[in-house]
């Protein structure tokens, strides 16, 4: 008999890499992650792992049983969902992930929802970004993540995930009060064209799409300054070091001396919650979709 946790763990290793990821990805220690693989090589009686440089790989037996673990597991969360769901009843456990802002904008409200109709389901939750969120519900690391996309951006969701709508996000450009704009019923964005912009960092989603929209308006911007959170962004807006984007999602009071202007083409980032399809039969997965949507008609 393949033992079920032993093949968590080799599906783990599978999906990260290397011991050390499969033992964050499974809360553990690299010497349980280590033990576990010793005691699955032997119920199956041939090699699982080989040296790799300083770490492993899978051999062909182990990738061939991986394979059979990602669905032998897939089907035990299947029939956990399905017993779930004749039950009717929301229990157990639930991992949420989220991004900064929707952390922040949604998850105070979501999960007193959850506390006072669904009292017997223990919430967990991460701020992680849209793109490893989503990884991470693939690989099962967390049951639910709240994501984002710019409506004229689109994220690639892959194949083996649902999604629902939880809201759209209105989007300002934040300025200093002193801004010859600032005064403004509305504004575009390529009327901040000669300002210097606060923004994200290279990598990030949503500074990709900032130039990329900018420069469809043909509009080259001056990137001045890079900070991840939005509270840092607005407190250089602050002290007169440029513009930026603020969504009202999560905002906050805005800092003195700043002032907000919504976009003319009414920018919005579209919020919605991503879960496994073999998932989708879980009352929590639909109690936690009921309360982010909940918790989104809050935002102004």
């Amino acid at each position: 008999m393949l033992n079920l946790e032993r093949l968590r763990t080799l599906d783990a290793l599978a999906r990260h890499g290397s011991v050390s990821g499969a033992a964050d990805g499974l809360h553990v220690t690299t010497s349980a992650v280590s033990q576990q693989m010793a005691k699955l090589e032997r119920e199956v009686g041939q090699r699982l792992l080989a040296k790799n440089g300083r770490g492993v790989r899978l051999t062909d037996a182990g990738r061939l049983l991986a394979e059979h673990a990602a669905r032998i597991l897939s089907q035990v969360e299947l029939a956990q969902s399905d017993l779930e769901a004749q039950r009717g009843q929301v229990v157990g456990e639930l991992r949420l992930a989220a991004f900064p802002t929707g952390a922040r904008g949604l998850f105070p409200a979501a999960l007193c929802h959850l506390r006072a109709r669904h009292p017997a389901l223990g919430v967990t939750t991460a701020e992680v970004e849209p793109a490893p969120a989503l990884r991470a519900v693939l690989r099962g690391d967390a049951d639910l993540a709240v994501v984002l996309d710019w409506y004229n951006k689109p994220l690639p969701v892959p194949d083996g995930l649902t999604r629902a709508p939880i809201l759209d996000d209105p989007v300002d450009v934040a300025m200093p009060a002193t801004h010859r704009h600032a005064d403004r019923a509305e504004a575009a964005l390529e009327d901040f064209a000669d300002d210097d912009w606060i923004t994200w960092g290279d990598d990030e989603f949503c500074h990709e799409w900032l130039l990329d929209t900018l420069r469809s308006k043909e509009v080259e911007p001056r990137v001045a300054h890079r900070a991840q959170e939005h509270a840092t962004q607005l407190a250089l807006v602050a002290a007169g070091l440029g513009v930026c984007v603020a969504p009202r999602l999560g905002r906050g009071p805005l800092p003195a001396g700043v002032r907000t202007v919504p976009v003319r083409q009414a920018v919005r980032r579209h919020v919605y919650a991503v879960w496994r399809a073999d998932a989708d039969r879980r009352p929590s997965i639909r109690a936690a979709v009921e309360a982010l949507r909940a918790a989104g008609e809050q935002v102004a």
